[in-house]
């Protein structure tokens, strides 16, 4: 519920300027006897004992700060400045609602328009949305824009078998009734096989190729030859990355990319057991009239002052159901703030900083874990800070003896590819000791020589 700061005074004003004496008479539609039902809910706390009984409740549950975490797959544990939350928790934008009314939503305008122009840096690209959910339903609506793009006349997307799981998913929940063929969606496919593979699936029917950077399994790819072979066919390219890699690896804008989105949990948001979150969507001018989501614009007021405003707003609420890209409709606005906050303290030095922590820290901890007998890495590419680790032993039970010794282990691979059973994924990021990778690597030695 939005905070309203209406004063005694004001609110009276407004009863008057409608006819009424009091709050009250504008129930009188209302028979009184529903006005207030006999609801079966518990007697009322004080706010003592409500503060005590939400601490015992949380205190049942265990988190990154009571556990050492190396459990990544699209949520990653980094620092956050307290800046961020400090920001972020001003009732002025804690309350603000979808800036409909720009004149008294400056101050949320502008964090959107200082958020987009951030990730346009960030991706190397030249536009930038707000409003998307997550990383997945912003890799869905790049599947719905290529769509409009070709106003249907091209119905297949190409997706690539190492996007994540759950985005590959989300593609087919969105994509239902829309008649499309998804092709490369396989988790028995071969998961040695190059980016390469994929190209000689795009044809002139294709409206999308999908690729992720660093792709689920932590590795690097330059996908420029990749992205050249698609658009020689017609082909739009979407990329999924991870931001933090970007401070340190070529930009999919660099790339050709026509679309790139991903997850913005990185930037400054907590993982919050799984969300909310952020989905950020950035693409080329060209596609500007079919991208969804919210574009803010900087412009000049009938005084010539700075002002903000939206505009090109591709979704039915601002426009004809009929022609609208999407329905995608709530107001990301406060993680995108975030995010904003967050990559401006930590700037582009920083930022670096922390993608080179994150590099570093995962590639000692590979190596050491390298050295167990009987484990070794799946992959040999370049990796960021993911890896897959082949334990030759199942993933579950080897988590269950990490978590005894107070870790979170990395992610069960076997889920979701049948040929991957007893491989973990495992994240290291900036928040990761040496120490605590040291336990890592003992408690697993243990656990599989057990």
């Amino acid at each position: 519920m939005t905070y309203i700061p209406h004063s005694p005074k004001e609110r009276d004003a407004m009863l008057n300027t409608i006819g009424l004496k009091n709050l009250d008479e504008m129930f009188d539609a209302v028979p009184a006897k529903y006005r207030f039902p006999q609801l079966d809910l518990p007697p009322a706390l004080t706010e003592m004992e409500a503060a005590s009984l939400l601490g015992e409740l949380a205190g049942s549950n265990e988190t990154a700060r009571d556990l050492v975490s190396f459990l990544g797959a699209g949520m990653y544990n980094h620092y956050i400045p307290s800046v961020v939350d400090h920001v972020i928790r001003r009732g002025e934008f804690y309350t603000a609602y979808t800036p409909y009314q720009p004149e008294i939503s400056q101050g949320t305008l502008q964090g959107i328009f200082e958020y987009q122009s951030l990730m346009t840096a960030l991706t190397g690209m030249e536009l930038s949305n707000a409003s998307h959910y997550d990383g997945a339903t912003a890799a869905a609506e790049a599947v719905n824009m290529a769509y409009a793009n070709f106003r249907g006349k091209r119905r297949k997307v190409v997706i690539s078998p190492t996007v994540h799981p759950q985005y590959r998913e989300t593609i087919r929940t969105y994509t239902q009734g829309m008649e499309l063929t998804l092709a490369g969606d396989d988790a028995n496919a071969d998961l040695q096989a190059g980016p390469e593979a994929l190209v000689s699936l795009v044809d002139q029917d294709t409206a999308l190729m999908i690729v992720q950077y660093p792709d689920f399994f932590g590795r690097v790819f330059d996908y420029t030859k990749v992205i050249e072979e698609a658009h020689a066919k017609g082909a739009m390219v979407c990329v999924v990355v991870n931001p933090v890699a970007l401070a340190m690896f070529k930009t999919p804008g660099d790339m050709g990319a026509d679309i790139v989105v991903g997850e913005g949990q990185p930037l400054g948001i907590p993982m919050w057991f799984g969300g909310p979150s952020l989905g950020f969507f950035t693409t080329r001018k060209k596609f500007v009239h079919k991208m969804a989501g919210r574009l803010v614009g900087e412009t000049a007021d009938s005084r010539g002052e700075k002002a903000y405003v939206l505009t090109l707003t591709a979704r039915e609420q601002h426009i004809k159901r009929e022609k609208a890209t999407s329905n995608i409709c709530s107001n990301q606005g406060l993680l995108a703030l975030a995010s904003a906050v967050y990559l401006s303290v930590v700037g582009k030095t920083g930022l670096r900083q922390v993608a080179d922590l994150c590099y570093q820290k995962a590639h000692y901890a590979a190596s050491e874990l390298s050295k167990i007998p009987g484990v070794g890495l799946c992959f040999s590419q370049p990796f960021f800070h993911e890896f897959a680790l082949c334990l030759g032993a199942p993933v579950a039970e080897i988590n269950a003896h990490l978590l005894e010794h107070g870790i979170l282990g990395g992610y069960d691979l076997g889920t979701d590819y049948p040929s991957m059973k007893d491989h973990m994924l495992i994240a290291v990021t900036e928040m990761n000791s040496k120490e605590e990778i040291d336990l890592l690597v003992e408690v697993i030695q243990e656990a599989v020589h057990a």
